[in-house]
């Protein structure tokens, strides 16, 4: 591999780490101490960064807070699914466990949390790139499960694998803004509901 190549990987290895401490340290003062009064200064405190590379990383506390938004919508259903089907055997299974999963992570959050998804919008209002990036992330994802649970045969093959992971990816998008928006949203009740719907939707017995 090239000098430059190894170089490269290295900086964004380097990069990624010191943008995960910054996100980590101000949610951690953000469940602390609330969003309005934890300061870039105290997240830089708590990181162990520089002024000028927290502001190398984010423009504005805006920006990290629709960073820290976009992680808690996004950035865990590649790893989620590939755990999925590492560890179900079967189409059903996988939705079942990923229901599991997602009410496990509800049950656990609170209005920081909520206050951070409604943020995450505003991240990539305006970047056209960054939208494309993050919906044909997920989309891809749970098309390779859905294909996958074809290939099983026991998917209902009625429907092609991207429209019932549209159907899977906009549901889950809807319950969570609709949690984010309502703190009396009955989220955990609605989800029960979508685990129905995807299974008579998208699941079939094994022949």
């Amino acid at each position: 591999m090239p000098q430059t190549a190894v170089a490269r990987g290295r900086r964004e290895k380097r990069k990624l780490e010191i943008r995960t401490r910054i996100e980590e340290a101000a949610y951690d003062l953000f469940q602390r101490q609330g969003i309005d009064d934890t300061s870039i200064e105290q997240i830089c405190v708590e990181a162990d960064v520089a002024r000028r590379t927290f502001y190398g990383h984010y423009p504005n506390k805006h920006t990290l807070l629709a960073g820290l938004g976009i992680s808690r919508l996004y950035d865990q259903s590649e790893p989620m699914l590939r755990q999925l089907m590492a560890n179900h055997a079967g189409t059903r299974a996988r939705l079942e466990a990923m229901i599991d999963y997602i009410e496990s992570n509800f049950a656990g959050m609170n209005d920081i949390d909520r206050q951070l998804i409604l943020i995450a919008p505003s991240a990539f209002a305006e970047d056209r790139e960054r939208q494309r990036e993050i919906g044909s992330g997920a989309l891809d994802s749970f098309t390779r499960l859905i294909a996958a649970g074809v290939g099983l045969g026991d998917v209902n093959t009625r429907f092609s694998p991207q429209i019932l992971a549209a159907m899977v990816v906009g549901t889950l998008n809807m319950l969570t803004i609709s949690w984010a928006m309502d703190s009396q949203f009955p989220v955990i009740a609605k989800l029960e509901e979508a685990r129905a719907l995807f299974e008579e939707l998208i699941c079939r017995d094994s022949l």
